[in-house]
């Protein structure tokens, strides 16, 4: 799914016709490619893209002051079905992101369990300060959210607070287990967990 088509066009039906700097600082203005994975610095290629493909069309080229000329977009009915389509799937996906923590875990080779439970103690730690910057920002803004945008912080608030429960629980667990000797040249693939359908 390509989210940085989704959030351009969003915005070009939300809010009208724009120029690609000014859809790249409402991008920013939102912290999306922090949350939501959106290549930011993209969306100037990705809007070439689009109006290649139909889905914006220019609108007209305006220049404030010394400035350079810049292109302003509106979306095309195209554009505004593929947008419902992106959308459509967006929120019918199931995953959360990749799983670099997983991957590192489960292949990670021999480790010993407190130096992973160390490592684990400093990514909980970054976690809490971005919960708490989350939660700061959001009540910041608190009466000004529409109600779609305060669905979207306090779905990542509680993201964020499942992860830190999943941290407790993981520390607990390695500060159980017995290390490993890290002798042989072997390391045993690991089990992977199986997933229920």
């Amino acid at each position: 799914m390509n989210l940085n088509r989704l959030v351009a066009l969003g915005i070009l039906s939300s809010e009208g016709p724009l120029h690609g700097h000014a859809i790249r600082r409402r991008a920013e203005k939102v912290s999306v490619e922090r949350w939501g994975g959106v290549s930011v610095g993209a969306l100037h290629r990705e809007l070439h893209l689009m109006e290649r493909d139909g889905l914006i069309a220019v609108v007209r080229c305006e220049q404030a002051g010394k400035r350079p000329l810049r292109t302003v977009y509106g979306i095309t009915p195209e554009g505004e079905r593929e947008l419902a389509i992106l959308r459509e799937s967006a929120l019918r996906d199931l995953r959360t992101q990749p799983d670099p923590v997983g991957v590192g875990l489960l292949f990670g080779g021999r480790v010993d369990p407190r130096e992973t439970s160390e490592l684990l103690r400093l990514r909980e730690q970054r976690i809490r300060a971005e919960l708490e910057q989350v939660t700061s920002e959001r009540l910041r803004l608190e009466g000004t959210l529409s109600p779609t945008a305060l669905v979207v912080f306090r779905r990542q608030e509680r993201l964020l607070a499942a992860e830190l429960g999943w941290h407790e629980e993981a520390l607990d667990l390695l500060g159980r287990a017995t290390p490993v000797p890290l002798t042989g040249s072997q390391t045993p693939a690991p089990e992977v967990p199986s997933q229920e359908v």
